[in-house]
């Protein structure tokens, strides 16, 4: 397999994890909650209960969004090969390899460093159907597009 294929399947692997655990811990405060209910401390009570309520919305939106990305994910064919930066690129710089897929941040596959961001990202945006040999700057650092991978 190639570093493309491994580091598409590693961001899939990871969104996988974080979605399990958070379903994990939306359990848990199910759990929680339904223990809550069963108590009669009053003011004490509903204040437990509304906590549990507003983390139990948090975590879902957290979930939401890991499903949505999940999705984007399995829309990319690693495979893919192109002559500008689309979503599904694998960029190299002077500075640094970007996949272009997900906001997952620093992904190490096979001993390589790379960096998932999302196309609709600062630097996603600025790299964005460029090719090889084109430049761009961002935070006043001046990047190279030297090859997609």
């Amino acid at each position: 397999m190639n570093v493309k294929h491994d580091l598409h399947k590693a961001c899939l692997e990871t969104i996988s994890r974080k979605i399990q655990h958070l379903q994990k811990v939306l359990a848990d405060l199910k759990e929680s909650s339904a223990n809550e209910t069963k108590s009669t401390a009053g003011d004490k009570h509903e204040t437990a209960l509304a906590m549990l309520q507003i983390e139990q919305v948090n975590v879902n939106a957290q979930l939401h969004q890991l499903l949505e990305q999940k999705a984007v994910l399995h829309k990319i064919d690693p495979g893919l090969d192109t002559i500008c930066v689309v979503n599904g690129s694998l960029v190299q710089t002077n500075h640094a390899k970007f996949y272009i897929s997900v906001a997952l941040g620093k992904i190490t596959v096979d001993g390589e460093v790379v960096f998932c961001i999302s196309i609709q990202s600062p630097i996603g945006k600025k790299i964005a159907g460029r090719a090889p040999g084109d430049t761009f700057e961002l935070n006043n650092i001046n990047y190279i597009i030297e090859r997609l991978c």
